[in-house]
């Protein structure tokens, strides 16, 4: 991995956050605030990047390249879009990583210290939150339902198996 230092302000980086999908709610002092506690990793293909057990807390949103979510061996997920965050999971609740990710190809994130929101106070604090949960619960929202079709199809090919078992 090639890392950063934690990154400075520039208009520049600004308008790349401002064209993430997932930090669209955000407004300027917010994305500011986030540049300040990022940094810019690149990995080559194959590389770790998170380790299923391990803790840290690190968020990171996909700029370029792609990711395979890998747990107990298998894979779960290819995450390919710009702004596609993982490593959110264990940031929400404070637990060892439930997964690992590698990248595919060459991949280019910004990794985010989620533990500065600790460091607010006041409404600042309440409102970061808010918007940052708000983000967290719309993609696991839309995990959970692929979690569900998968479940339904997996249900479905059992039964099957059990009807052909039978007869």
């Amino acid at each position: 991995m090639i890392e950063s230092d934690y990154l400075k302000e520039s208009e520049d980086l600004l308008q790349k956050l401002r064209e993430i999908r997932t930090l669209k709610p955000f407004d300027e002092s917010d994305l500011k605030a986030i540049l300040s506690l990022s940094k810019i990793r690149k990995y080559e293909p194959g590389e770790l990047i998170i380790e299923e057990g391990e803790f840290d807390r690190w968020i990171y949103f996909l700029i370029s390249g792609k990711v395979r979510i890998v747990k107990l061996g298998k894979e779960l997920n290819v995450l390919t879009r710009r702004g596609d965050i993982f490593g959110e999971m264990g940031t929400i609740d404070g637990s060892a990583r439930s997964a690992s990710v590698y990248a595919i190809d060459e991949t280019l994130c910004l990794a985010t210290d989620a533990s500065f929101v600790g460091r607010l106070s006041g409404n600042d604090k309440i409102v970061f939150r808010c918007i940052l949960y708000q983000v967290f619960a719309e993609i696991l929202a839309s995990r959970l339902r692929l979690t569900n079709r998968e479940l339904v199809k997996a249900k479905k090919e059992i039964a099957r198996l059990k009807a052909e078992l039978s007869q």
